[in-house]
């Protein structure tokens, strides 16, 4: 693994869906052998997804040197998973919100890189991770962001919610 390396970030292609499918799949093997084995099934995210994801402008790769080692889909606006919580937002003003956020594991920083980026344009941030996922939410809090409540995916299942806001900072 490297450290302290500077990485970029691009809005990812259709040509680079064969590594991110490569990344997620890393990515659920490091869950679950985390202790997280049942946030994402074993064909999340499908490729259909991944593809909307990159035609909308939403999903980001983060790359060393040239080589895709990160994946973050940051999505500008309402989502309306987070319309319910059960506990409160700081504030109600527009937000981004970060989901599919994944590395390969061979490089440091992926998930410092990708909350600096959307920092760079986003006045509030969103994010939401497993009750089992404890290395995302040690990432979260080490950020800056506050945890705000309990929302219900769009299958039914709980999420940890959090906040980051530029006039908390």
């Amino acid at each position: 693994m490297t450290g302290n390396t500077v990485l970029e970030i691009r809005k990812a292609v259709l040509e680079d869906i064969p590594s991110l499918k490569e990344i997620f799949a890393s990515a659920r093997k490091f869950m679950a052998t985390s202790g997280n084995p049942n946030q994402w099934p074993e064909t999340y995210p499908p490729e259909d997804l991944i593809k909307y994801d990159i035609e909308r402008g939403a999903c980001h790769v983060v790359l060393e040197d040239g080589t895709v080692h990160g994946v973050f889909v940051a999505i500008e606006g309402r989502d309306p998973t987070y319309d319910e919580i059960d506990g409160a937002w700081p504030n109600d003003g527009p937000y981004v919100t970060i989901h599919r956020i994944a590395s390969d594991g061979k490089v440091r920083g992926i998930f410092d890189s990708a909350v600096e980026y959307v920092r760079g344009y986003a006045e509030n941030i969103r994010i939401d991770t497993h009750e089992d996922n404890l290395p995302m939410q040690r990432h979260i809090l080490k950020q800056g962001f506050v945890y705000c409540g309990i929302i219900i995916t769009h299958d039914g299942t709980p999420r940890l919610a959090y906040q980051w806001s530029r006039e908390r900072s």
